[in-house]
């Protein structure tokens, strides 16, 4: 038998809820709650704020928490806050004090708070981190050492390395670019046509013939280097068309003193087309694929190509970040839109180190690109030791003790720390598919992915030693 009641015999006042009881304190949210430096993002975030004028702002602890829940759960914008409205464990994470059922804010405000909150404001919660964990070994460092001298010692490993944090694009093509150009200007052509109140003949834009073009190309599975350049000489032509005939509009408005009938986006987007159709014309008539400052979207004109040389992709598009590991941590020293030579970063990572921690660091475990000579010189004249081969001939082969051996062996396997950090962030986090499209937001969202990567890392030490203290 089954016994069925209909969902009309119910109110919502009727239903019973569960939340007089308390929560579990072994609960996820509940346990990170007690790690996060809440009250130092606080101060810094409140720092940007205007204290005696506006409306009052969202309490700094929501936001936080907020940004946390999002990219641990792997949620957007939307789903973060439908999330939170739903879990009571949540709510308490972001700091509220009793069940709400309502959305604690508008999803379109995470845009402002991550051009708010940029990456300095992360970076200084990881030192914060850091410094938690490791002041109390480095109080006893300092103090065993400056008995005998007034520099302290060398002590602590860091490893360091470069990876990129790719934004989440359609993979640029030569004639993707151009399509995407030429549909942009054709919008931007009806709008000012619509705006000039549809006077005269309409300019022809060839829309129809082009995406019919267009649509055939992109069909084909094999494509001849004399099909690809066919169809970049006739994008060109049209988005050099296009350009034309919106610069015609605009110099009839500018007769009439009617004021600039663009806004602002799209205007930026006009030069960006601009910009975009003088370098595809330049590689198509000189017959190269590459040019200073590429743009490979015209969307996030700010994403350039890095060449990595992985098996996986040869080449990447994001932000190459240059990132330090400090006993289990990770901090990014360097945030590139541009490729560059990550051996130049060695030098300011090790200064970063000894700038938390007061003296540099014993063994710096990097690839072969950061042993540079510059780089050699410089870590020997500090007494620095690094994982790298000596250069020169190789000398005759010393035995090794046992001990050495391991310990060599040991020390060289532990530079696989930090790409293994890389994996959880990508795997993770999605470190590899960053969604915002602004610069700030996206160097925003990259800074918050290795915070909360932090934030776990300390989360699990601050557990361990709450545990040790219950048993002593």
């Amino acid at each position: 038998m089954i016994k069925y009641d209909s969902p009309a015999q119910i109110s919502i006042e009727e239903f019973k809820t569960p939340f007089h009881a308390s929560l579990l304190p072994d609960n996820k949210w509940v346990k990170l709650s007690k790690a996060v430096p809440w009250d130092k993002f606080a101060s810094a975030y409140m720092s940007m704020m205007t204290k005696n004028f506006g409306r009052p702002g969202i309490s700094p602890r929501v936001v936080l928490g907020a940004l946390i829940i999002k990219h641990i759960e792997k949620l957007d914008d939307r789903g973060v806050i439908g999330a939170i409205q739903e879990n009571v464990y949540m709510q308490f994470f972001v700091g509220l004090k009793e069940f709400n059922p309502h959305p604690i804010f508008d999803p379109s405000l995470f845009v402002d708070i991550r051009k708010r909150v940029g990456a300095d404001i992360f970076d200084s919660l990881n030192v914060e981190l850091i410094k938690s964990v490791s002041n109390k070994d480095d109080k006893k460092h300092n103090r065993k050492n400056n008995d005998k001298s007034d520099q302290p010692k060398n002590k602590g490993k860091m490893q360091a390395d470069a990876t990129v944090a790719d934004q989440y694009i359609t993979y640029p093509t030569d004639n993707g670019i151009l399509n995407q150009s030429r549909k942009k200007c054709e919008n931007l052509i009806d709008k000012l046509y619509e705006l000039n109140d549809k006077q005269g003949e309409k300019p022809r834009t060839y829309r129809r013939t082009m995406d019919t073009a267009y649509l055939n190309y992109s069909k084909k599975k094999k494509k001849s280097q004399a099909t690809h350049r066919k169809m970049t000489r006739k994008l060109l032509e049209c988005v050099k068309r296009d350009i034309k005939h919106i610069n015609n509009f605009l110099d009839i408005f500018e007769a009439k003193g009617s004021g600039f009938p663009l806004k602002y986006s799209e205007q930026r987007m006009l030069w960006i087309i601009n910009t975009a159709y003088a370098q595809q014309k330049y590689m198509f008539d000189s017959k190269t694929h590459s040019c200073p400052d590429r743009i490979v979207s015209i969307f996030q004109p700010h994403v350039r190509p890095i060449p990595r040389g992985k098996i996986k992709s040869q080449i990447e598009f994001g932000s190459k970040l240059g990132v330090s590991l400090d006993n289990g941590f990770a901090r990014i020293n360097t945030l590139s839109w541009n490729a560059y030579h990550e051996g130049g970063d060695l030098i300011k990572q090790v200064e970063a180190y000894k700038a938390i921690h007061g003296h540099y660091p014993e063994l710096v475990q990097v690839d072969k690109i950061y042993a540079t000579r510059e780089n050699r010189k410089w870590l020997k004249e500090r007494e620095i030791r690094l994982t790298a081969t000596p250069l020169g001939r190789r000398k005759k082969k010393e035995p090794e003790t046992y001990y050495q051996k391991t310990k060599r062996k040991k020390e060289a396997a532990e530079r696989n720390h930090i790409e293994g950090k890389f994996g959880q962030g990508k795997n993770g986090y999605n470190l590899n598919e960053i969604r915002a499209r602004l610069r700030e937001t996206s160097e925003s969202w990259v800074a918050c992915i290795f915070f909360i990567m932090n934030l776990i890392h300390y989360e699990k030490g601050f557990i361990f030693g709450s545990f040790l203290k219950t048993i002593n």
